[in-house]
């Protein structure tokens, strides 16, 4: 039974640019460290897309073969989270529109009631139930429109700034606000009243499954070397 998040790699350890020089350099065996530290984040803003946990795990392994053979390609002008979250996205994208299940959300069409602004987190007894309806809220969270759906799940699940959405969507910070904005509405009026601040807690990505896309994308990469300048 899956019963602990992925493990993380403490943001005090070795900063991503220097892990980066080093797999650039011929120590390959380090990516495994930047897929760990970032895998939770891809799986979600994958799963976000594809709306699928198997087909969003096929997402990222993709994602990070990609990332691994494009890996002189990352500049530094954004984060290497940023980018490698950018490449998730497209991905995931690229997916569901050859699929023809992707409408994008019409920002212009919208006409979601405000937010409220009562937090739910304050109430003692949402929050005792908050654990338990994780998948009911995962399922609200499933019925966000496209477009507004990541916008969610990067901003209030995985905890990214505006603009570091903006930049993974590759639209505006106003356009982030706004879809923000609305889903929060729509997920208030469904339930958040009654689920308390359950979110950080939807589509975590444990270890058994981050052990899985690691072996399989190292598999994949393995007597490769990321392509010379």
């Amino acid at each position: 039974m899956e019963t602990s998040p992925a493990p993380v790699v403490d943001s005090g350890e070795q900063a991503d640019e220097a892990l980066i020089q080093q797999v650039l350099g011929g120590n390959t065996a380090l990516f495994e460290l930047l897929m760990r530290r970032y895998n939770e984040r891809v799986y979600r803003a994958a799963r976000s897309i594809v709306r699928d946990e198997h087909e969003a795990e096929d997402v990222m392994q993709q994602v990070f073969v990609n990332a691994f053979t494009h890996l002189r390609q990352f500049t530094g002008a954004a984060r290497f989270s940023t980018w490698l979250t950018r490449i998730a996205v497209n991905e995931a994208l690229a997916r569901v529109r050859r699929q023809g299940r992707y409408e994008a959300f019409d920002d212009d069409g919208s006409n979601v009631e405000p937010l409220m602004t009562r937090d739910p987190a304050d109430d003692p007894e949402h929050q005792a139930f908050a654990q338990e309806l994780r998948g009911l809220l995962e399922t609200a969270i499933d019925s966000l429109p496209n477009g507004m759906r990541e916008v969610f799940v990067l901003r209030e699940v995985e905890g990214l700034s505006t603009l570091e959405v903006a930049e993974c969507l590759g639209v505006s910070e106003d356009v982030v606000k706004t879809r923000l904005s609305r889903g929060r509405a729509l997920l208030r009026r469904l339930l958040i009243e009654r689920t308390g601040a359950a979110a950080p807690e939807a589509f975590r990505f444990y270890r058994p499954r981050c052990d899985r896309v690691v072996a399989a994308v190292l598999a994949r990469i393995e007597g490769h070397s990321p392509p010379a300048p």
